[in-house]
């Protein structure tokens, strides 16, 4: 008798490996670079990061672009972005490092700092 919990899961794991490889993000523990950082995807994620910091922080960045971008294949997948705010009068870059579980609909901000040129 064949377990349809099982099947399903493996069908999961499957289409999860196969997604992350098609992102070209799979690499267990290490950073790749981001091929195509203006990504809906890679955007959406460095808005989340900025809007996330304003909220912790009470800060007012505005997200402007991704300069560049790594990702790393953990339990879900880190993303390490070099992006650009502005805070209305000036613009700065900053790295954000963002954990995403895509399937749980989760995101977390790890880090978020400015960049020192």
């Amino acid at each position: 008798m064949r377990n349809p919990t099982l099947l399903l899961v493996l069908l999961f794991v499957v289409v999860l490996f196969s997604y992350a490889a098609a992102r070209n993000q799979f690499a267990p523990g290490g950073w790749s670079p981001i091929d195509d950082i203006n990504d809906p995807h890679v955007t959406e994620i460095a808005n989340f990061a900025v809007t996330e910091y304003d909220r912790r922080s009470g800060a007012k960045l505005k997200f402007e672009k991704v300069i560049n971008g790594e990702s790393q294949v953990v339990a879900g997948t880190n993303y390490r972005l070099t992006l650009s705010a502005s805070d209305g009068s000036y613009s700065k870059n900053y790295e954000a490092v963002v954990w995403e579980k895509i399937w749980q609909h989760f995101r977390n901000l790890t880090s978020f700092v400015p960049v020192h040129a």
